[in-house]
């Protein structure tokens, strides 16, 4: 299968989420946004996450601010990138129209309501919609506190989700051109 995973991340839960999905997958490439392709072409499957911000897709500001509190605290880790651009939002919107494409997406939020922490997979699988991509599946992995760590279990979880993605999409068969 031919897929490409790509993330936003502020302090690695969404990094190790989107690596575990990618191991699902049999091993699809797996990017920082600010380092994606502009035109993600020839794909069986694009798998699009981030973490949830404010009750919804992280913004420039919200990332801003969590990579300024963790360097303020001295505690914690925040991703190489974490801040540069594109962000999730902007890329997203840049992206070509492609009636058709499948995609999938995910989001990292706090182990709470989702009426209460929101649910950025939501917004993704929006914009994506917008673009023509079909959505096949979208899922929300769990972290302790906003900084993480993880939920126990949430990385294999989140590789079980990939196995289960790969067997919803049919192989050989991209949008957007033949291979």
């Amino acid at each position: 299968m031919s897929a490409l995973v790509v993330y936003e991340s502020v302090y690695g839960n969404t990094r190790a989420i989107a690596e575990a999905i990618a191991d699902g997958l049999g091993g699809a490439d797996v990017t920082a946004v600010h380092e994606a392709p502009a035109r993600p072409e020839g794909l069986d499957l694009l798998v699009i996450g981030g973490p949830t911000h404010m009750h919804g897709l992280a913004t420039n500001r919200s990332r801003q601010m969590g990579a300024d509190g963790v360097k303020e605290d001295g505690a914690g880790h925040v991703e190489p990138g974490a801040t540069q651009e594109p962000g999730l939002r902007t890329w997203l919107a840049a992206l070509p129209n492609v009636e058709g494409a499948k995609a999938a997406t995910f989001d990292t939020r706090l182990d709470r309501s989702p009426w209460l922490t929101g649910v950025a997979s939501r917004g993704i699988a929006k914009r994506l919609r917008h673009r023509g991509y079909e959505i096949v599946d979208r899922e929300s992995f769990l972290v302790e506190e906003s900084e993480g760590p993880l939920a126990p279990g949430e990385v294999e979880r989140a590789r079980e989700w990939g196995r289960t993605l790969a067997g919803l999409v049919p192989q050989g068969v991209a949008a957007g051109g033949a291979r």
